[in-house]
């Protein structure tokens, strides 16, 4: 019976090794990569154009990397700006002591202030309400009107250092008028602690709108430090993503039409026309992903010149830009005369999208491409990236990698043919239902004639 079931156990577990094996062999080839850091866990690959070149899926859905075991490794293909990020942008911001209030006279504080015709702050003073004159405390004003509209992404409080250990909380105010007050924050931890040589400190006052003045005020007659600077921290540019262009020659015209082919899947999200003469033409865009679809129109008609005179630099009209992005492989051009003698020469630009991977099990890892049959797994990358900036700060961004070398073959030209291949498909199917089969047959056979092991 051992033998029956070990013989059994084979059969059945034979297809599954093998689908095994040759999952990572869909694909027509992969590239090395190289780690700009060994001890990040999240990685990010620009795509270049090989990639796009040699990508089949629409979506980009073949485009996945493994680790040296063969394993498919968490990824996800994000925007061009999502996965970069920019260092915040910090600007000083005047700031006014307050006097000291106790617990009830702090909401009774009226602010007696001095601004010029902006708005911003230039004296103030304090009128307290009856409780006033308790136990010392202090406070500040903080003047953000000089940032005019911009968004106030946080302030970062510059104090003094001293020797006792600083642990307090203060609440936090925002105000357009320094007349009414919403609060922020109530219990707004302050921290600065030492020991060993080492520093602990918090001074971030987060806020994310925009305001014009903020209040700094202590919880239950809490000390605060002295304050030396106030910095604003605006929301980080956003980062500039390049342009990238290919070129692309009629394949065939007539009648005022010229097609196009793209040797890609790139996310075409800007249109360009040149010719090789002077010319001033109406263009309407078309594309398609195949041949036997309609033309779908992706611009509304807009006029095109070059204008070159006296050897001097060509002046030409500003590229135009889709809707939306299309990896369309087919691009058709209408001229608005017909009769245009100008032959065009189309520019699609679009901006490489970035695939961000966590690393799991071991190094060395490849980014495979090119596969009829193969679909990545989108995973949710992009929630992991907003939580680590919130724990690491706005700058935080996946550590860069880069194919590394030629590209490696792996199952060749015969990955994209996979779903014309229906023989051998049907082939494995029939392998597999057979194995089934047979092994249902060999249990029924075994529970009817249980057999006695012998030793």
């Amino acid at each position: 019976m051992k033998t029956w079931t070990g013989l059994l156990l084979a059969l059945l577990v034979a297809p599954a090794a093998a689908h095994a094996q040759e999952h990572r062999q869909q694909y027509v080839e992969q590239w090395p990569l190289s780690l700009s850091s060994a001890q990040s866990g999240a990685y990010r690959i620009t795509l270049e154009p090989q990639i796009y070149r040699r990508a089949w899926s629409a979506q980009l859905a073949d485009v996945q990397v493994y680790n040296a075991a063969g394993q498919a490794l968490p990824s996800a293909l994000l925007a061009p700006d999502q996965p970069l990020a920019q260092p915040p942008v910090q600007r000083e911001l005047p700031w006014f002591v307050l006097p000291p209030l106790d617990a009830r006279s702090r909401n009774d504080l009226q602010l007696l202030t001095e601004r010029d015709s902006d708005g911003r702050v230039r004296r103030v003073e304090a009128r307290l309400g009856a409780s006033a004159g308790a136990t010392r405390s202090a406070g500040w004003l903080i003047d953000a009107s000089v940032l005019g509209q911009q968004p106030l992404a946080a302030v970062v409080l510059d104090w003094e250092t001293q020797e006792q250990p600083l642990q307090a909380t203060v609440q936090v105010d925002a105000s357009d008028d320094l007349r009414s007050w919403q609060q922020i924050d109530a219990a707004l931890p302050l921290v600065d602690l030492q020991r060993a040589g080492k520093r602990l400190l918090q001074r971030r006052i987060g806020v994310d709108r925009s305001v014009r003045y903020l209040r700094v005020l202590p919880n239950q007659d809490q000390a605060l430090p002295v304050l030396r600077g106030v910095l604003a921290e605006l929301p980080p540019a956003a980062a500039t993503i390049p342009w990238e262009w290919v070129a692309l020659q009629p394949v065939k015209q007539g009648g005022g039409s010229f097609e196009f082919t793209v040797d890609g899947r790139y996310p075409v999200s800007r249109l360009d026309v040149s010719t090789r003469d002077n010319s001033l033409v109406q263009w309407t865009a078309f594309s398609r992903d195949d041949p036997a679809a309609d033309w779908q129109r992706r611009t509304a008609p807009w006029v095109a010149y070059q204008l070159q005179a006296g050897g001097g630099s060509a002046q030409q009209s500003a590229p135009q830009s889709l809707s939306g992005a299309t990896r369309d492989r087919y691009w058709k051009l209408v001229a608005e005369p017909a009769t245009t003698t100008a032959v065009p020469t189309l520019r699609v630009g679009y901006q490489p999208e970035v695939l961000v991977f966590l690393s799991q099990g071991a190094a060395p890892y490849a980014l495979a491409v090119g596969s009829a049959t193969a679909v990545r797994q989108e995973a949710p990358v992009g929630v992991l990236i907003d939580d680590l900036r919130q724990r690491n700060g706005p700058a935080w961004q996946p550590t860069l990698a880069r194919l590394e070398g030629a590209p490696e073959p792996l199952a060749g030209e015969a990955a994209l043919q996979a779903p014309r291949d229906w023989k051998r498909w049907l082939l494995w199917a029939l392998l597999v239902l057979g194995v089934l089969v047979v092994g249902w047959l060999a249990l029924s056979v075994l529970r009817q004639h249980p057999a006695t092991d012998k030793e």
